[in-house]
């Protein structure tokens, strides 16, 4: 039994010695650019943001590019779903679809977008740090993999949602 109890404490010891890194290292940049990023919203005007956003989803491209990542960087996860009221109703399926698929990939160099995804970043970072490299060269690669990802997994997605609702339209058409 004693055995037992000095392992889980020492779990909960590790768990809290972790915790404190966090909190000492990342928590201070997530808040900060969280404040930059709503004082930077509020500066440009809310109306002004959205009027943005509007016209780009007219444009595929920017549609499963840009605006993913932009509504993830200034609005984070969950909110920046709502940048989809923005696409066309058949198009809605694959902006969210972007936007989960980029969810992670955006974390490395901006934490503030997806603090739930963290976790995963922390675990690949710990590993390079100890190695004794930089991680920023491979959070920029994954950023720009993550942007080319969204952008063909946001086609295929709109590709299929369109196929489904045209073969929906004519089966209610038969019916």
């Amino acid at each position: 039994m004693v055995k037992i109890a000095e392992g889980f404490t020492g779990i909960v010891s590790a768990g809290g010695e972790n915790l404190m890194s966090l909190i000492t290292s990342i928590l201070p940049n997530v808040l900060i650019l969280l404040t930059f990023i709503n004082a930077l919203i509020s500066l440009i005007g809310e109306e002004r943001v959205m009027n943005f956003s509007r016209r780009l989803t007219r444009f595929r491209l920017l549609r499963y590019t840009l605006l993913p990542v932009m509504a993830l960087f200034f609005l984070t996860n969950p909110m920046c779903y709502t940048m989809g009221k923005f696409v066309e109703e058949d198009e809605k399926p694959a902006f969210v679809d972007a936007c989960f698929s980029f969810a992670h990939p955006i974390t490395g160099l901006f934490p503030h977008a997806n603090s739930a995804e963290l976790f995963v970043w922390t675990g690949i970072a710990a590993g390079i740090t100890t190695l004794g490299k930089s991680t920023t060269p491979l959070a920029v690669r994954y950023l720009l993999v993550g942007i080319i990802v969204i952008f063909i997994r946001g086609n295929v997605t709109e590709f299929i949602t369109k196929q489904l609702m045209k073969r929906s339209k004519n089966q209610n058409e038969r019916s």
